[in-house]
């Protein structure tokens, strides 16, 4: 039922994102399409509420409530900036807004784009580690919580793995080709 709920709840998320953007930009009804975006969050609440009664009626903890913390903590960690990314091309497609902006692919400016794109990971891991963590409390030394601690050690290793990547832009800056770092010719 728990994995049921998790897909459920990702196809829920991209229904409202789609309809919240629709109701945005080409319909111009913003203040509906801004309520379905505020909705995004509830999903969240009810797949932590079916989670957290499934374990207090007895279930044994297993990949499937840990599935269900990381999917919120992933929610958590990089939903904003996905629906940012989508809000700013559905408004220059629709309503005329400003071309979105291309990231940065090379130098320093690469670098920073990379920390920032490991600090939502972290944000997304040190959640889901949370209510990992609180799943174990909550379900208490008489459960078996093997399966939840698998999770947060998976959730430690994605930590150290965006941590190495945005390290190694920084210290390895990736530069641009030779024909964009020469100086213009003067006429």
């Amino acid at each position: 039922m728990i994995v049921g709920l998790i897909i459920a709840c990702e196809v829920a998320f991209w229904v409202l994102l789609a309809a919240g953007l629709a109701f945005r930009y080409p319909l111009r009804m913003p203040r509906t399409g801004l309520a379905l975006l505020l909705c995004e969050p509830l999903l969240e609440i009810v797949l932590f509420t079916v989670t957290a009664i499934d374990l207090k009626n007895g279930a044994e903890p297993d990949w499937r409530h840990g599935l269900a913390a990381v999917y919120i903590g992933f929610t958590v960690g990089l939903g904003h900036a996905t629906i940012k990314w989508a809000d700013a091309r559905v408004a220059h497609r629709f309503a005329g807004g400003p071309a979105p902006v291309k990231p940065p692919k090379y130098g320093m400016a690469r670098a920073v784009r990379e920390w920032r794109t490991a600090g939502r990971w972290i944000v997304a891991s040190v959640v889901a580690i949370a209510l990992l963590q609180a799943a174990a409390w909550y379900v208490g030394s008489d459960g078996e919580t093997g399966s939840l601690r698998a999770w947060q050690l998976r959730m430690v290793w994605l930590i150290g793995i965006n941590v190495v990547i945005a390290a190694s832009y920084t210290l390895f800056p990736k530069r641009a080709p030779a024909e964009d770092r020469k100086p213009a010719k003067l006429p």
